[in-house]
């Protein structure tokens, strides 16, 4: 779970990502103010297990985020036209941005692979549905529900990442996924955060 380095952070803060009408925004101004900022990198916009994931995200309680004085901002590797879609999917009112250019997934260390859980290792519990399940369920959101959404989605293979980060910036917590069903188990993450939940 290695953290990220001031050389690091300082290069990231001056990267751009892109809101839900494709306005460009410093992801500096993402982790200022308030007392922290838990940062989700998802995979692509179809993604079925992280769409799953961000569903249970959205049932963090938002007074238990005013309390501790944290926001989630989740970033995907797609384009902006799939975002406002996104949240109508996953219930998830928080701010969501993409990083098409995946610089920021780059400067963040987060790889590429399409494996999904090791055989033994038990699956995370945000991943209800088989993985059949999660394939039909990524096709009926993506291609067959939004086709005019199909190729904005973003990179299959690109794998995201969990991070906290303090009021000063600094990276406090950090999670690279490892395969395609690796999100940090949302009570960890929130504990990480200082967050109550459920």
């Amino acid at each position: 779970m290695s953290s990220l380095d001031a050389t690091t952070l300082e290069q990231a803060a001056k990267l751009n990502v892109l809101d839900s009408v494709g306005q460009q925004v410093p992801f500096g101004s993402l982790i200022e103010g308030g007392n922290g900022t838990i940062v989700v990198f998802i995979r692509h916009f179809f993604c079925g297990s992280c769409q799953a994931y961000v569903a249970q995200l959205a049932s963090v309680k938002a007074e238990a985020l005013e309390k501790a004085g944290k926001k989630i901002v989740i970033i995907g590797c797609g384009d902006y036209q799939p975002i406002k879609n996104y949240g109508e999917t996953t219930g998830y009112k928080g701010p969501i941005y993409a990083d098409p250019s995946r610089a920021l997934f780059n400067v963040f260390g987060l790889i590429q692979n399409l494996e999904t859980t090791p055989k033994g290792e038990q699956k995370k519990s945000y991943l209800t549905k088989s993985y059949l399940g999660n394939v039909l369920s990524s096709i009926w959101q993506g291609p067959l529900k939004s086709p005019h959404h199909l190729g904005k989605q973003g990179n299959i293979s690109q794998l995201g990442g969990d991070f906290v980060f303090n009021q000063d910036g600094q990276c406090t917590f950090a999670s690279r996924m490892k395969h395609t069903e690796d999100h940090v188990e949302v009570a960890d993450l929130m504990r990480e955060a200082g967050v109550e939940y459920p």
